[in-house]
């Protein structure tokens, strides 16, 4: 009886020192975490860049992981295990540190780009395509790191690779002719996330992503429009973004014949110069300006007000504040603009008659 209380009071002691071993290293590990992250926190607040916010919310999960591998890996170290579990218990946890350590760099090398991309001219790092291929460039180093790790040899799995590769290759052209025309619509520069442009196909909007597969257009009524790059690379594009944002607007108006023209011209300037300081989007540099074009219509004076705008969208309330101004001031300066009219002259000469 003695000896079966020993035999099961060792058991617990067996089990009871692992565990105690691993929720001591966790327990600790936590409290580190806290230390450490609150740490962290407040260096963040005192500075301007975003690469420590970056690394907290990428490190956040991993960290706890790693002290749970860390707990295990001492914990297996109180166990009576022979040479070779303990080198594949270390062998196992090594590939457990590199396979989190490769998922918290890839999830920090992605959020660098999303944050950092504007900061590039041709908004390169934005696209969708470019952030899944730094992603996978990421897991796929990891990947080789634990084969060379596990004794398996890269050189025939690269060969493999490079055979499957060519008949993959031909049951996916379509999908590899979009993906390598997004790489080409990506390194161009040409269209870049955040562009408005407008297809030859009638299609236009905000491009909003630029994927593996296919482009993202969000258009004003912020429906979107989903573009194979393949198609895209091979349409006609107009980028009112390129190569500055900047765009000028024509309005055009009538006045009746009597009016003087100078007088007109010094209206309207002036009220789209007033307009320029109240209304968004509506540029002051360079200034408003008329210009007697079309010129002379069949029932009117007919004139071109220029003017510049910050971006393609904007041009739509501009037109619409401006035309109200104009009304406005035309109204209270007795300018008018007239009716097509059309004048029709009767003869009273009868055609002759016939014998």
């Amino acid at each position: 009886m003695n000896r079966e209380i020993y035999d099961w009071g060792k058991t617990l002691l067996d089990y009871a020192i692992p565990a105690g071993v691993l929720l001591i290293t966790i327990g600790i590990g936590l409290g580190l975490r806290y230390f450490l992250f609150r740490f962290l926190r407040a260096h963040a607040a005192r500075t301007a860049t975003k690469i420590d916010d970056i690394l907290i919310t990428s490190l956040r999960v991993p960290i706890i992981f790693w002290f749970i591998i860390l707990g295990l890996d001492l914990a297996s170290k109180t166990v009576p295990f022979s040479d070779a579990i303990l080198k594949a218990i270390d062998k196992a946890m090594l590939v457990l540190w590199i396979t989190s350590l490769t998922m918290a760099t890839a999830s920090f090398a992605i959020n660098v780009i999303k944050e950092y991309a504007h900061r590039f001219a041709t908004r390169l790092a934005a696209t969708g395509v470019i952030q899944t291929t730094v992603g996978i460039s990421i897991y796929v180093l990891g990947a080789l790191f634990i084969l060379d790790l596990l004794g398996v040899s890269i050189t025939p799995i690269i060969t493999a690779l490079g055979i499957g590769g060519l008949a993959v290759a031909l049951a996916l052209q379509d999908t590899l002719s979009n993906l390598i025309a997004g790489f080409h619509i990506t390194m161009s520069g040409t269209v870049r996330v955040g562009d408005y442009i407008k297809l030859d196909s009638g299609a236009e909007g905000y491009v909003q992503d630029v994927g593996w597969r296919s482009t993202t257009i969000r258009q004003l009524s912020n429906n979107l429009v989903i573009v194979p790059n393949l198609k895209l690379s091979q349409s006609i594009i107009t980028n009112y973004h390129l190569p500055i944002p900047q765009l000028s607007v024509l309005i055009p108006f009538s006045v009746s014949y009597d009016t003087d023209v100078d007088f007109v011209e010094k209206v309207v300037v002036e009220e789209a110069k007033a307009a320029a300081e109240v209304i968004p989007g509506l540029l002051t540099d360079p200034e408003p300006f008329v210009r007697f074009i079309p010129g002379f219509g069949e029932s009117a004076l007919q004139f071109t007000l220029i003017c510049q705008v910050r971006e393609f969208v904007d041009q739509y309330a501009v037109q619409h504040e401006i035309r109200k101004r104009i009304l406005k001031r035309f109204r209270k300066e007795g300018i008018r603009i007239p009716f097509p009219t059309q004048l029709i002259y009767l003869s009273d000469a009868r055609p002759p008659v016939g014998d």
